[in-house]
């Protein structure tokens, strides 16, 4: 019995009949591995976690080792005990996972004006994942400064999932294109050059979509006329090495295969663009909520960023404010000073609106949500401490996949 991480790398005669007869590949652990597995971790170390809470954490690191659980219930006990404690809690778990999968952020501080665009531009992509992602749920929401990003979004698949459909793929790209929309929108047509990164992502997608995987008006697969040595929509010369038909080559290749592909590329994703635009003016009001808590608390769990979309006490943050519509209209005069700061060049010389509870609820104060009614645990409603990217976690790189996940759908992290 052996074991190889290169199994292409292992001499044929290793495997001939009657040396190395059965092989198996071990992949990553399901759903319910990764449940066992983090019970198992945890049995070791004393924590609070709710049954409920574990599955939740499975769910929240599809594609993980078990290297990587165990990874992550170490670096949530290293955080409780330099807040000198024994036990493990939910917070430990968020700060561990963020550690991990996005490095430790970096020790600046944004100036007002920057600080509130990279809010907005986040909450953009974060409204539109809410709005439309049914195959996945919003994992964390971020405006604290990586090496390689100014503030982020992940997105995780509720469930292990092995085929994505085009519905699916049109989500993806306008949560991409939700940052370029959002800040024209919110910036009188202006936009940063942090949306480079999501421009790229959506623009991989449309092209596999419309190349590769039948899901545009176009029906040749790109790789096969590659294969035939197709170029511009007609095959090429001969030539050593390659398959042709000893035709000439046209002057000009762009107006064949390739500009058409373009082109419909280009239509694609000006069509979802103005999709993300109708929606994002739509709920104008959620980005700025969102966006204030992304301010005040730089970093949010999914849970919390749906709680202040929903306007409900989320786990460690009380969304409740952001259903009052007077602290909404403070929001939207805070945005209109931080444009006018934009344009001028000049500080925001306007504090940050702070959320106040509830009338009779005081912060900090122990609230029942909705879970509480079911028997769940009560949820804290004071609210916790908490480039330009959408990111979603997930699987390894495969080229069959679309780009930006393993950031990104499950899946990768599109990044500028």
């Amino acid at each position: 019995m052996m074991a190889s991480n290169l199994p292409e790398a292992l001499d044929p005669a290793l495997l001939r009949p009657g040396r190395l007869d059965r092989h198996y590949r071990v992949g990553y652990p399901s759903k319910a591995g990764r449940v066992r597995t983090y019970e198992g971790y945890l049995a070791r170390v004393k924590h609070e976690l709710t049954p409920e809470q574990i599955e939740r954490l499975a769910i929240m690191t599809p594609y993980h080792s078990g290297a990587k659980i165990k990874d992550t219930v170490n670096e949530a006990l290293i955080y409780a005990i330099r807040e000198d404690r024994e036990v493990i809690t939910w917070k430990d778990i968020v700060k561990a996972r963020q550690l991990k999968e996005l490095g430790p952020p970096e020790d600046v501080e944004y100036i007002e004006r920057e600080r509130h665009a990279v809010a907005v531009h986040e909450a953009c992509h974060a409204v539109l994942a809410w709005l439309t992602r049914r195959h996945m749920e919003i994992d964390l929401a971020t405006i604290e400064k990586g090496s390689s990003y100014l503030g982020m979004v992940s997105s995780i698949p509720p469930e292990d999932q092995f085929t994505q459909w085009r519905t699916e793929y049109e989500s993806d790209i306008m949560v991409s294109l939700a940052s370029l929309a959002g800040e024209r929108l919110f910036y009188g047509g202006d936009n940063s050059s942090g949306v480079s990164g999501d421009l790229t992502t959506a623009t991989t997608i449309a092209g596999l979509m419309e190349s590769h995987w039948g899901m545009g008006n176009g029906l040749s697969s790109l790789p096969a006329l590659q294969n035939l040595g197709i170029s511009g929509g007609v095959p090429e010369p001969k030539r050593r090495g390659g398959i042709g038909f000893g035709l000439p080559l046209p002057a000009k290749t762009d107006q064949g295969t390739n500009g058409a592909l373009g082109q419909r590329i280009e239509q694609n994703l000006d069509r979802l663009l103005r999709r993300a635009e109708e929606l994002l003016q739509e709920n104008r009001l959620h980005v700025l909520a969102l966006a204030h808590a992304l301010e005040t608390h730089k970093t949010l769990s999914g849970e919390d960023v749906v709680a202040v979309l929903e306007g409900r006490p989320g786990p460690l943050v009380d969304g409740r404010p952001y259903s009052d519509p007077g602290f909404l209209a403070e929001l939207e005069t805070y945005h209109e000073a931080a444009v006018e700061a934009h344009r001028g060049h000049a500080r925001l010389g306007r504090p940050l609106p702070s959320a106040q509870p509830p009338e009779g609820v005081l912060a900090g104060e122990v609230v029942e949500s909705e879970s509480a009614e079911s028997g769940s645990e009560p949820v804290p409603a004071g609210a916790s401490a908490g480039e330009w990217a959408v990111r979603d976690p997930g699987r390894p790189e495969d080229p069959g996949r679309s780009p930006g996940k393993a950031s990104g759908p499950g899946a990768a992290a599109s990044g500028d």
